[in-house]
């Protein structure tokens, strides 16, 4: 359970509380002030029956002050018909059919809850006195939503801030990082460089120099990448199925005997604007992950699918899979399953597609046991 908890959680976790704990205390008041406006409506039928059936002699002042200090709760009284026999508190000069709102608010009231039965005096019989909710209670009946929506916002705001802010210190890091990188490798790959000259003095080296000569190539351009990263890259037009298939060719011949790594496409010539040495790079590091994923056996296939809107492809080996749980965390920096390495590599690697050739990097399948496939799509 903890790999799914993380302060985005605790955060959201922390709000709902803050809400809920909210929507039960205003629940609370309004159901108090519910109770209190139906007294008030209580003593307001009262009122109109001590007028309506008040002998001439006796003094209704305070009764009728009573009555109209009334603004805030809507009466209407019916006959027994249902009739409209009076209405306070309802401004029907706000609609261009005064009888027309007055009876659609009949009609409302009628729907929220049982009026108060009595005979007010007007000689009809009974009355039936509707009434609904004053404009405070209803402000505080809408006021937990919109507490909840200021607390939404408030969420989104934070979340995005610090999510911006946490980008921006990985980015610092990795710029930090692979220039360090790339800044020691940068001397004992001169000595090697010497070293590899003498040997070529004899003849019988000449084997095994061709192949030191390849790896030292190789390490100066995993140096150059690292000095690379954080600048803007230039992309050039170049024929991708060449480009794989070269990083083919070096990986075979590293990979173990048991291994194959094969290159699929339906065409020889696929043009699209890539950064060459860093497009290696994520190319490689997939291949070396699917080599770790299949332990010494198997068969790692890239395929390409050209299309007049992208060039998808598709890195598939055979090896132990990934996990659900884990298959949306190994992008992130420092993620790894292995018992050595700081989980960098597919972190650079998304950092690479989307950021330098605006493209889009993701797990399309994996099964525990069965494999994984890595999508790269590259937008014409």
């Amino acid at each position: 359970m903890q790999q799914y908890l993380n302060w985005k959680t605790y955060l959201t976790i922390i709000a709902v509380c803050i809400v809920g704990a909210s929507l039960y205390y205003t629940n609370q008041l309004a159901s108090k002030l519910a109770i209190e406006e139906r007294k008030e409506v209580e003593k307001l039928v009262d009122g109109f029956i001590t007028i309506n059936k008040a002998a001439p002699e006796q003094d209704v002042t305070f009764v009728s002050k009573f009555i109209s200090d009334n603004t805030t709760i809507p009466l209407i009284i019916t006959d027994e018909e249902g009739n409209i026999i009076d209405f306070k508190n309802i401004d029907t000069a706000r609609s261009n059919n005064g009888a027309k709102y007055l009876e659609d608010t009949y009609n409302d009231l009628k729907n929220l809850r049982e009026p108060l039965v009595a005979d007010l005096g007007f000689g009809l019989g009974r009355n039936y006195v509707y009434y609904g909710d004053s404009y405070l209670l209803t402000q505080l009946r809408y006021y937990p939503f919109i507490q909840l929506g200021i607390i939404i916002l408030f969420l989104l705001v934070v979340v995005i801030a610090l999510s911006t802010a946490h980008k921006s210190i990985q980015n610092q890091v990795w710029v930090g990082l692979s220039k360090e990188t790339a800044h020691q490798l940068g001397t004992p790959l001169s000595s090697i460089e010497g070293w590899l000259e003498l040997l070529k003095d004899d003849e019988k080296n000449h084997e095994a120099v061709n192949e030191m000569q390849k790896d030292l190539d190789r390490l100066k351009l995993v140096a150059d990448r690292f000095g690379k990263v954080g600048s803007v890259p230039n992309m050039v037009e170049e024929n991708l199925i060449s480009r794989l298939e070269s990083m083919v060719g070096y990986m075979q011949k590293r990979a173990p005997a048991k291994v194959d790594i094969s290159l699929k496409s339906e065409e020889p010539e696929v043009l699209v604007n890539i950064y060459g040495p860093l497009w290696d790079w994520v190319i490689e590091n997939l291949i070396r992950n699917a080599l770790d994923a299949m332990e010494g056996k198997g068969s790692v296939v890239i395929e390409v699918n050209n299309t007049p809107q992208q060039v998808i492809v598709d890195v598939s080996d055979d090896g132990k899979g990934i996990p659900k749980h884990q298959a949306k965390k190994i992008f992130n920096p420092g993620f790894t399953t292995k018992k050595r390495g700081w989980g960098l590599g597919l972190s650079l690697s998304k950092r690479i597609i989307q950021d330098y050739h605006h493209g889009s990097i993701f797990v399309k399948e994996s099964e525990v046991g069965v494999g994984t496939t890595f999508r790269i799509i590259l937008r014409r």
